[in-house]
C-alpha cells in the first residue's frame, strides 16, 4: 500500500488519548499518517502527538489557527520539540498572519509545512452572501485565498476536491494541496457538502487526502483502507487504458 500510505491521512477525532491510540493500534501499519484536530488536542495536548510519533506515524496538526499575527506566531512557536509534519492556519487571517505562521514554523527544530485553509468543506457557497462578498463565487474565493497563501510563503493549501483542477492549473507541485471531504458512493456525506471519491481526488492532483468517519466508524477500518487502495489501483488502470 505504499502509494496510498504516502497520501492517506486518517482523522483521529477522539475524545481522549486512550481511545485515540486504541484506534491507531487497531488500524496498525495500514496507515502512516494521522490528523490530530481540535477535539483530541484539547483533550490530550502534546502527548497525543508524541504518542503517534512513538508508533512511527506522521502527524498533521489540524488546529486551523486564525488570530492576529503575533498570537499565531507564538502559538506555533509553542510547538517546539513536537514531531509535526503538517500544520494549518486559516487563509482568511490575511497575509501578515500567514507570513507570521511561516516564519514561526521555520524556527522549529522539526520544521512542519504550513498549509492555508481556504474554504471549509462544510460550506457549499450559499453562505457567501452573509459571510463574504456576495459577488464572488466559492471557487473564485478559494483561488484568491490560495494566491494569498502562496505569496505569503505557505507550502500549500487545504481545499475541497471540487477545486482541485483549477488550483492545480495555477499551482504546480511542490505546492501542496491537501483535500478533506472524501466520500465514496456508499458513504454518508454527513456535514461534508463538497466531496469526491478518493481516486477522483488523487487523479485531480491532491497530494494528501483526509478521511475521517468512513474509516473511524467502520467495523473493520483496515478493510476500508484496503478498499480505498483497490479503488485507487482500479482507477489508475482505467486511466491508462483510456490513454
Amino acid at each position: 500500500m505504499s502509494g496510498l500510505r504516502d497520501k492517506l491521512i486518517v482523522a483521529l477525532d477522539r475524545p481522549d488519548l486512550a481511545s485515540a491510540m486504541a484506534q491507531v493500534d487497531r488500524i496498525g501499519d495500514a496507515v502512516a499518517w494521522y490528523k490530530v484536530g481540535l477535539e483530541l488536542f484539547y483533550a490530550a495536548g502534546r502527548p497525543s502527538i508524541q504518542a503517534l510519533a512513538d508508533r512511527g506515524k506522521r502527524v498533521f496538526l489540524d488546529l486551523k489557527l486564525h488570530d492576529i499575527p503575533a498570537t499565531v506566531g507564538k502559538a506555533i512557536g509553542a510547538l517546539q520539540g513536537l514531531p509535526i509534519s503538517l500544520l494549518n492556519v486559516h487563509a482568511a487571517g490575511g497575509p501578515a498572519m500567514l507570513r507570521s505562521a511561516v516564519e514561526a514554523a521555520r524556527t522549529l527544530e522539526k520544521r512542519p509545512r504550513v498549509l492555508g485553509v481556504t474554504m471549509l468543506t462544510s460550506l457549499d457557497g450559499s453562505e457567501l452572501p452573509t459571510l463574504w462578498n456576495p459577488t464572488t463565487d466559492l471557487e473564485s474565493k478559494v483561488l484568491a485565498l490560495a494566491r494569498v497563501c502562496r505569496e505569503a510563503g505557505c507550502d500549500g493549501v487545504i481545499a475541497s476536491p471540487l477545486e482541485l483542477l483549477p488550483l492545480r492549473r495555477e499551482h504546480a507541485p511542490p505546492f501542496v494541496i491537501l483535500t478533506p471531504g472524501i466520500r465514496g458512493p456508499e458513504d454518508r456525506a454527513q456535514d461534508q457538502k463538497r466531496t469526491l471519491s478518493l481516486p477522483e481526488a488523487i487523479a485531480r492532483g491532491a497530494d494528501y487526502v483526509v478521511v475521517g468517519r468512513p474509516i473511524s466508524e467502520a467495523s473493520d477500518p483496515r478493510a476500508v483502507v484496503a478498499a480505498y487502495e483497490a479503488s485507487l489501483a482500479s482507477h489508475r488502470s482505467s486511466e491508462r487504458t483510456q490513454a
